[in-house]
């Protein structure tokens, strides 16, 4: 692939602005620059972003409907009544399910959770789950992670008695289901002040209100906020304000002291003993939690969450864990597939977005195909498959394109639509796919942009070797937990040569481990690049060439710093496009 760098130097004024908060933070000028860019010019605001602190976290009240909310809880545990905690079969909504529920059954014992199976059920509330919750008692159920558009299940619940409290992020409609309580940041009504919750986030905050509506100490619930680390990871939201919050001291609870189920996960899939990063829980925590839902039914993900005997949690991670086996099977023969479709549709070369459908491809992987697509073609991708008469399907999109309104451009042929900028979920009729792929293509080639479909990397610094110190890389680890809108630094680097050393690697020979030097010192700097072997003749014909690469622990050697590197081109090629 050929990506397209981007950077913009320093002005002067940025770079005095840099050296006076270097001075005052005793760090390089070069981190100041990226505390710059990321809008942060005064050291009071740099300590908060190195050191964020759970009481700067913002009052739950200030969200509306969260003082009927948590009325309506305190009442329902007061009259005794049956509980249901309700949520999406993603990570967001297993996460979001098991944090509610293991912090309300501390004090409440009349307490049950439901998650919907994704191919009896589909998306978010059921008449079944509904069905369920009446069967057992049930009077009162909070929803997370869904639920802000289901306006005739909560119509029929509360016809049956049952009231609810939803819990949501997504965008909801102008009209809103007649629950007791919407807490959802997004309402065009809520003045709360952080827009980009995940679910799992607002039943954080609903669970802040109730604790301290009832004098129940903060640090009750400090030991759940792993599971908001790895919803916000998982649920790709911005990693900024309160989310960064959340997931700074999430993490530290994962790394320290992670619930049971998490530690039997942590355990499954390989990071014991290391340092556990907000990448980890994208790659190998958040897709195993995924697996069950996408594969049989979520709620195995939540059995897990909530277990309190090690033994019995590691034995459902390993359950899990063959689920997500399968998953990859699938998905990887999925997206073969649907490489196949796009190279052969011609009409896809000019265009600006992908819609592909096939009736027999499985609905609980194509959202990550949709992902795979996306990162491939840099094109908004929607994938549909069949159920019935209906086309169910998810669509991702690219940096900077709201697929969620190109999506609602077509509401009329949708029986069923929700999400966000950058992934959503719809239901139409199969015999609208056509009307509904021609009317989709239309508006995203009137929208988009044409550098939104480009590989685009966007370089915050240029380095030479030298400056690649241990003390660089250390205070680079205090930016983190990274995500969207706090992204990993990317560095550049021209005028590299091999070292002598550098090989080919992998089990298909995919990767180039590298020894490099560059020409200002005699430093020896070790990196990898992944899937990038085609340049190995290159790089070894010992001709210059320039890098882009983030700085990173080599896992394998304690105390190594080593690059990650994205991209690779010859000196002679511009090195950026300025």
């Amino acid at each position: 692939m050929h990506f397209k760098w981007n950077y913009e130097p320093p002005t002067p004024e940025e770079r005095q602005i840099a050296n006076e908060l270097g001075d005052k933070l005793n760090i390089s000028p070069v981190l100041a620059q990226l505390l710059i860019r990321r809008g942060i010019t005064t050291e009071s605001a740099a300590k908060r972003f190195f050191r964020p602190q759970l009481a700067d976290l913002i009052n739950p009240f200030l969200m509306k409907d969260m003082d009927v909310a948590v009325d309506r809880l305190n009442d329902a545990m007061g009259h005794k009544e049956r509980i249901l905690v309700y949520g999406d079969y993603d990570v967001d909504g297993c996460t979001a399910v098991a944090l509610v529920y293991k912090f309300l059954q501390q004090f409440y014992s009349n307490i049950d959770y439901y998650i919907p199976d994704r191919y009896e059920e589909g998306y978010g509330v059921s008449k079944k789950g509904i069905d369920y919750a009446y069967e057992t008692g049930v009077k009162l159920i909070i929803i997370l992670d869904c639920g802000i558009k289901a306006i005739q299940e909560i119509a029929y619940a509360k016809s049956l008695g049952i009231d609810f409290i939803i819990c949501d992020h997504h965008v909801p409609d102008e009209e809103m289901p007649d629950a007791v309580a919407i807490l959802n940041p997004k309402r065009a009504d809520d003045a709360y002040p952080f827009k980009h919750l995940c679910g799992c986030g607002v039943g954080f905050k609903f669970m802040q209100a109730f604790a301290k509506n009832n004098s129940i100490p903060f640090s009750r619930l400090i030991p759940l906020l792993d599971f908001c680390a790895v919803s916000i990871a998982a649920d790709i939201v911005p990693v900024v304000d309160e989310n960064r919050i959340l997931a700074f001291h999430g993490l530290r609870q994962l790394n320290q002291n992670p619930s049971l189920g998490l530690k039997a996960i942590i355990d499954i899939c390989g990071l014991s003993g290391r340092e556990i990063s907000m990448g980890d829980i994208v790659f190998k925590i958040g897709p195993r939690i995924n697996a069950s839902g996408r594969m049989e039914n979520g709620k195995e993900s939540v059995n897990l969450l909530v277990e309190k005997d090690y033994a019995e949690a590691l034995k459902e991670a390993r359950h899990i864990n063959e689920y997500n086996e399968q998953r990859k099977d699938i998905d990887k023969q999925m997206t073969e597939e649907a490489n196949q479709i796009v190279s052969r549709l011609e009409s896809q070369k000019h265009r600006s977005a992908i819609v592909l459908y096939d009736e027999h491809w499985k609905k609980g992987v194509i959202g990550i195909v949709a992902s795979r697509l996306t990162e491939i073609y840099f094109r908004p991708t929607v994938v549909l498959t069949r159920d019935g008469d209906l086309a169910t399907g998810s669509a991702r999109s690219v940096t900077g394109f709201d697929i969620y309104a190109a999506i609602k451009s077509c509401r009329d042929l949708l029986l069923n639509f929700g999400g966000h900028t950058y992934a959503a979920g719809l239901t139409l009729r199969w015999a609208d796919v056509p009307e509904f792929r021609q009317r989709f293509h239309q508006y995203v080639d009137e929208h988009i942009l044409p550098e939104q479909t480009e590989a685009n990397l966007t370089i915050d610094a240029t380095l030479d070797f030298k400056d690649i110190t241990k003390r660089l890389h250390n205070d680079l680890k205090k930016f983190s937990p990274f995500g969207p809108g706090n992204q990993k630094p990317l560095f550049s680097t021209v005028g590299v040569y091999d070292y002598g050393t550098s090989k080919v690697v992998g089990r298909e020979q995919e990767h180039i481990k590298l020894e490099l030097v560059d020409s200002k010192s005699s430093t020896v700097v070790n990196g990898i690049a992944f899937g990038q072997s085609a340049a190995a003749r290159y790089i070894k014909s010992k001709r210059s060439f320039d890098i882009v690469y983030t700085i990173e622990d080599n896992v394998f050697k304690h105390n190594q710093t080593q690059l990650q590197i994205e991209d690779i081109r010859p000196s002679d090629e511009e090195s950026a496009d300025e």
